[in-house]
């Protein structure tokens, strides 16, 4: 059963792959019109949570799963999780260097990782007030201190990818990672913690995989119905259009899409939004859900049948491989005099996932960068058993 929920959970981490390519080389927004595009609607902010989610899923599932370890087994899988957290936030900042229009994500995740590991041995209802708690708290924390960060903190953003030059700002480095850039870890850490509860979970039963979709379909729309409900019912949008930004920005459009790089100032009821990248508790209580409810999805798909979702499941397998060849291809298509089609470029780039995804699955083999990252990782674990 453990190898049909890990297929389940890979075809959830392929879902986030591909919703991210969508993303990256679809616009999304009407490029006519100026409305949101399908894309926007469905996938922004969506797929890059799932993919957070998930990575929690995992680091419950190399931590013991509903039986997470402890003592010497326990600081052993930490220290593995800190070498995968290194490797990813070296070659997340190697993509960083590439001219691309994408948010690479990788450095934040390494960042997330270690900012997880003392919670890695907690059962759950220890880690379920930590995860409510965080997804509540962390975004009002984040309201407080960034006009803090704002007048003192110049830049207060790098307002691009984290590179090797952005260690030549540790101030603007740090503000940006955790609290101004497109990913502010301080309150992703809400879907780290939200995996890691998931994973803690009995993922093989049938009222677990089904309490996912419930779940989280309940806690997506409550989001969205509370977020309508505190912005037009109760005059939080006026209020918020009231503000410096929102005499700047569409923010009417923007909610529906993407916030990211907004300055969220001047008013509590920013924390009523729910719109994507926001960092709000509905944005992350919403996104979560989204996770949730895919994982469920996939885990009931592939129960019976485990391959059932074979081209998902095997590309997001090796998310770490190609994610970082889509951020390459996207660089070179970026600078191309005539980029291709985004319809041919996206089903080329999926079709591209899935078929080497499948191929390594056939030759019984890694991804070069999961198979350096595992590796890695069971040199430091096998280390800290020894004492050496």
């Amino acid at each position: 059963m453990i190898g049909r929920r890990l297929t389940g959970i890979d075809a959830a981490r392929g879902v986030a792959l591909l919703g991210m390519m969508a993303t990256h080389i679809f616009s999304l927004y009407n490029e006519q019109t100026g409305e949101p595009s399908w894309t926007g609607l469905v996938f922004s902010g969506r797929s890059s949570a799932l993919f957070a989610v998930v990575a929690g899923i995992g680091l419950a599932l190399l931590t013991g799963g509903s039986q997470p370890r402890s003592g010497r087994a326990l600081s052993a899988d930490r220290r593995g999780i800190a070498m995968r957290a290194l490797i990813i936030a070296l070659v997340g900042l190697t993509l960083g260097g590439l001219d691309t229009s994408i948010a690479v994500i990788l450095f934040h995740y390494g960042v997330l990782f270690l900012l997880a590991l003392p919670f890695v041995g907690m059962r759950v209802p220890k880690l379920a007030l930590w995860a409510g708690g965080w997804l509540l708290l962390s975004p009002a924390v984040a309201y407080l201190v960034r006009p803090w960060i704002y007048t003192h903190v110049s830049p207060a953003t790098l307002g691009s990818n984290i590179g090797w030059e952005a260690f030549l700002e540790p101030g603007t480095l740090a503000a940006d990672v955790f609290f101004t850039g497109f990913y502010p870890v301080f309150q992703w850490l809400s879907y780290l913690l939200i995996g890691l509860l998931i994973g803690r979970l009995k993922l093989a039963e049938l009222t677990v995989q089904a309490g996912l979709v419930a779940a989280g379909i309940v806690a997506a729309a409550g989001a969205k119905f509370l977020s309508y409900y505190l912005l037009l019912e109760q005059g939080g949008l006026d209020a918020i259009l009231d503000t410096n930004s929102g005499r700047i920005w569409p923010l009417a459009r923007m909610m529906e899409v993407n916030l990211a790089g907004v300055e969220q100032t001047g008013s509590w009821w920013w924390l009523a939004v729910s719109g994507p990248h926001s960092g709000t508790p509905l944005d992350l209580l919403h996104t979560a859900g989204t996770s949730a409810a895919v994982v469920g999805v996939c885990l009931l798909l592939t129960r019976a049948r485990p391959n059932l979702l074979l081209p998902l499941s095997a590309a997001g397998a090796m998310t770490l491989t190609l994610y970082s060849l889509h951020v390459w291809v996207m660089s070179v298509t970026d600078a191309s005099p005539t980029p291709p089609e985004p319809v041919l470029l996206f089903w080329l780039s999926a079709i591209a996932a899935a078929g080497i995804g499948i191929g390594f699955l056939k030759l019984g083999s890694r991804g070069p960068l999961e198979l350096v990252t595992h590796g890695a990782s069971q040199l430091v674990r096998q280390g800290s058993r020894t004492g050496t």
